[in-house]
């Protein structure tokens, strides 16, 4: 049985295949009736269905690879297929349109700037600003209400992929693929991407069920697994390690060895080999070293069991290294659902 859509989805994909078009003729001109006639513009193809996706395996990496469904716990676990193949239908039919421009939503570590308070907020469980909807204003993005640049309306997360719509006032235009609304902010806060980019590799964390899938488009309605393992994504235990944030992202960077603090002190933690960010401080990485150790783990037993990160996904080591190897930064979708 195909599972419901998810959230949103099915309200969203209208306005994203309106509402970020480019109109390729300039305004004021004609095109004579004679060399090209309505009747003879090929109609946009048909948006797809979950059940339209066709998933089929075959793993590049193929270690520690559970069954589709399998033991865990007292119960039997398996991969949400349906969900997945809700998703991979979504990235297929917001790229629909080829003229699209798209950028990402940057604040890494508040380098461009703390976002201003928004018209309503409130402090969370760690004590830090967020807005109604639980974004944190930390390392986000001020989103303004058309019309209205005063204050912002909401946040939105650090390496969000959105569409550019144009200019307005000297703020940016832009639609979020995830809900289909129109933003306006600082230019400073987006990154374009290049014209060619097309998102053919997507990454699907499972924080619910703590597993974790890479899959390559191979063509229209056709998706390849190419591997599939148990992961840790992050708790949520105050003041420090947080969740790990639902939605869609973009692989922004990646780290051979990224270095990490101590929790609430300056001095050198350790380090989390093969790590590739997504969003804020999030990563996928393999299996983290405590200070002073200075060797790489392959596998930790709590992979697969219950969050246990500080909002970073932790995947085998030798996991890491395919997923740092195989997705492309900048045209790679990392997806948390649950």
């Amino acid at each position: 049985m195909k599972l419901l859509l998810i959230p949103a989805i099915l309200l969203v994909i209208s306005a994203l295949t309106a509402g970020c078009r480019q109109s390729s003729q300039p305004a004021g001109t004609t095109v004579a009736t004679d060399t090209l006639r309505a009747d003879t513009v090929p109609a946009p193809m048909p948006l797809l269905r979950g059940s339209d996706i066709v998933i089929e395996k075959s793993l590049l990496y193929d270690r520690y690879t559970p069954e589709d469904s399998y033991p865990a716990k007292d119960t039997a676990w398996s991969f949400h297929w349906t969900k997945i193949e809700e998703w991979l239908a979504f990235v297929e039919n917001m790229q629909r349109d080829t003229t699209r421009r798209w950028a990402v939503l940057q604040n890494y570590k508040n380098r461009q700037g703390e976002a201003p308070l928004t018209k309503r907020w409130r402090r969370n469980d760690y004590g830090r600003v967020a807005d109604t909807l639980g974004t944190e204003r930390y390392q986000s993005v001020p989103l303004y209400l058309p019309g209205d640049t005063l204050t912002p309306e909401r946040y939105g997360k650090d390496g969000t992929p959105v569409c550019l719509d144009g200019e307005e006032g000297g703020f940016l235009r832009l639609t979020t693929p995830d809900a289909g609304e129109t933003w306006l902010t600082p230019r400073r806060y987006l990154r374009p991407l290049p014209d060619s980019t097309r998102f053919r590799h997507v990454i699907i964390v499972d924080r619910g069920l703590q597993h974790i899938a890479t899959l390559e488009h191979a063509s229209r309605g056709r998706w390849l697994v190419r591997s599939m393992n148990p992961c840790t994504t992050g708790r949520r235990l105050p003041p420090y390690a947080q969740p790990t944030p639902l939605g869609m992202f973009l692989v922004q960077e990646r780290k051979r060895r990224m270095i990490y603090l101590k929790d609430g002190s300056p001095e050198h933690g350790g380090f989390a080999p093969y790590a590739c960010r997504f969003t804020n401080g999030a990563y996928i990485h393999g299996v983290p070293v405590n200070a002073p150790g200075k060797h790489e783990i392959e596998y930790s037993y709590s992979l697969g069991t219950t969050p246990r990160s500080h909002m970073c996904v932790r995947v085998a080591t030798s996991h890491g290294k395919f997923i740092y190897e195989w997705a492309p930064v900048g045209q790679s979708l990392v997806i948390v659902m649950e």
